[in-house]
């Protein structure tokens, strides 16, 4: 009688380190985006570092020359003479309601058209969209037409009017994509407690669209603070000018004062730039939240 032998497996060959692909696809990323970001910044530091300073310094050693000085006075000038201060708080008079009231009418509108039976709401929808197809310059003259008829020209009323008129389309789509991503199972536990379409608005939905209503008022600040176009168009007084509008007209007269244009220029970049950071982490997110629905 015979005995089986066991013969031991042949050690296995361990597997190839996982992740030297990536890692090599990591290094080939860097190397394209490194330049390519220090091309995209470069203008940036550069306006900065002319913005500091003086204009001793630019006149004698060029605008590429390597900074001599740092000095305050660009930014002084710009926000006395220049009037940045005044255009800058006209231009928080028209982001601050204009963004306000865009959302307030786009949630209502979103809401409405996300969670009742409306007749062709999809028709309205799209409709409502359509409108930021078209490109301003061919409303150009329209819009002022009727800001006259309506005896609001050169106001700041009237800027706010058209950016409110403007950004209702394309708010209320994302809101209501966003919207209707909310469970009906919610709304529903509600009604059954005795909750009214505003309440289940105000206590439910609302809450819910705390993301999207960040992303989206990053993104209509943004818009609204930098517009340059709709300010020259409907308004024509000087002192009622927004900071974009200033700016330009600052450009004309401090042609060779390039430190002050410099700090004029970072004067009217550096509020977006804060709501756009205080609201980063909720940019993309509250966009695409909804998307799939």
């Amino acid at each position: 009688m015979s005995t089986a032998t066991l013969t031991p497996a042949p050690p296995r060959t361990p597997p190839a380190a996982p992740g030297k692909p990536k890692r090599r696809r990591g290094w080939v990323f860097h190397a394209v985006l490194a330049p390519l970001t220090l091309l995209w910044v470069a203008p940036m530091v550069f306006v900065l570092v002319l913005a500091f300073r003086s204009f001793d310094d630019i006149a004698g050693n060029g605008t590429a020359a390597w900074p001599a000085s740092f000095s305050f006075d660009g930014f002084r000038e710009a926000m006395g003479r220049g009037t940045m201060g005044r255009a800058l708080w006209t231009s928080v008079q028209v982001t601050v309601p204009a963004v306000l009231l865009s959302l307030l009418l786009a949630s209502w509108a979103a809401y409405a058209l996300a969670r009742f039976a409306i007749p062709g709401r999809r028709a309205i929808l799209l409709t409502m969209l359509a409108g930021n197809l078209l490109p301003p310059q061919i409303l150009l003259i329209p819009v002022s037409r009727v800001m006259e008829s309506l005896g609001i020209y050169d106001t700041l009323a009237a800027l706010v009017i058209i950016h409110v008129g403007f950004g209702l389309g394309f708010y209320t789509f994302v809101l209501h994509g966003f919207m209707r991503s909310i469970p009906g199972e919610l709304t529903e536990a509600a009604k059954i407690d005795g909750a009214g379409p505003i309440a289940i608005y105000a206590r439910i939905i609302m809450p819910l669209c705390r993301p999207s209503l960040a992303a989206l008022g990053a993104l209509a600040t943004t818009w609204i603070f930098n517009d340059l176009i709709w300010a020259i168009t409907v308004l024509r007084t000087e002192a009622k000018l927004p900071v974009t509008a200033a700016l330009l007209n600052l450009q004309g007269g401090y042609v060779s004062n390039w430190n002050v244009v410099a700090a004029a220029s970072v004067i009217a970049a550096v509020p977006t730039a804060i709501v756009f950071f205080a609201f980063q982490r909720h940019f993309v997110s509250g966009l695409l939240m909804g998307s799939s629905k």
